[in-house]
């Protein structure tokens, strides 16, 4: 994670300085072009400072956007201005439950894809309420498409915080970390698959980051993998998880 609490411009700066944290972002992008249609609409959850609405609209995509943090949605507007004047993008405020809350409205179009890049699904705690409400934003074919922290990543083995809570995650599939931003929540595969229960099944993980010369990171099918997915992934700080919308008929059952 970035050290201190990033908002608005300055998260810009510091999510741009890091090659890795471009790479990231740049085999995230890839993914979401590979299962947008194109030309087609993606909402885009805990949008930050705009960086991913812009490449999406730079692309043909109609977005939606979605941040909390008043810093973030004035650099967002500043960084998307062409586009918003356009009708490109979209770009929605107020407070979590507000947007939880807030009626979907007619758009005269079906959300594809939903995106939350950068862990924002970290932040949050009431993910049935989050997946009922994307159930609602997305068409009969939606995915989410979510890059989270691992709670696997070897290289977070060196600090005390992960072995105070290696029986948490164990026993309950999930830990929190108090940070600047609050509480930073990582859960392990099994935990999503739970969570995102009854309005999307977890599908696919990829690994954070591609391997070297590969323009996306290869996912592995959880159906298949099963228990043993998390070795794939234990190698990057980031996670991609993909989500398919359940039918209506099984929410609920």
């Amino acid at each position: 994670m970035l050290g201190g609490h990033h908002t608005g411009r300055d998260y810009a700066d510091a999510i741009t300085a890091r090659q890795s944290d471009r790479r990231a972002r740049s085999a995230f992008q890839n993914l979401v072009l590979k299962m947008a249609r194109p030309g087609g609409a993606i909402f885009d959850f805990g949008a930050g400072p705009g960086i991913d609405a812009r490449f999406y609209a730079d692309r043909g995509l109609t977005v939606e956007a979605y941040d909390v943090d008043p810093a973030m949605r004035e650099y967002f507007s500043v960084h998307c201005r062409d586009y918003i004047q356009a009708g490109k993008i979209i770009l929605h405020g107020g407070t979590y439950r507000e947007f939880l809350e807030r009626d979907a409205g007619s758009r005269g179009y079906e959300v594809d894809l939903v995106t939350a890049n950068f862990a924002p699904l970290n932040l949050v705690d009431d993910l049935p309420d989050l997946f009922a409400k994307l159930h609602v934003l997305t068409g009969r074919d939606g995915i989410v498409l979510a890059s989270v922290l691992s709670p696997y990543f070897v290289g977070d083995l060196k600090y005390g915080w992960w072995w105070r809570n290696a029986l948490r995650l164990w026993r309950d599939g999930h830990f929190s970390v108090l940070s600047h931003q609050g509480g930073i929540t990582r859960r392990r595969l099994a935990d999503f698959a739970a969570q995102c229960s009854p309005y999307f099944t977890l599908e696919r993980v990829y690994r954070g980051l591609p391997s070297s010369g590969e323009p996306c990171p290869r996912g592995v099918e959880l159906a298949r993998t099963g228990r043993y997915a998390w070795i794939r992934v234990a190698t990057c700080r980031f996670m991609i998880l993909q989500f398919k919308k359940r039918a209506a008929a099984t929410v609920g059952e």
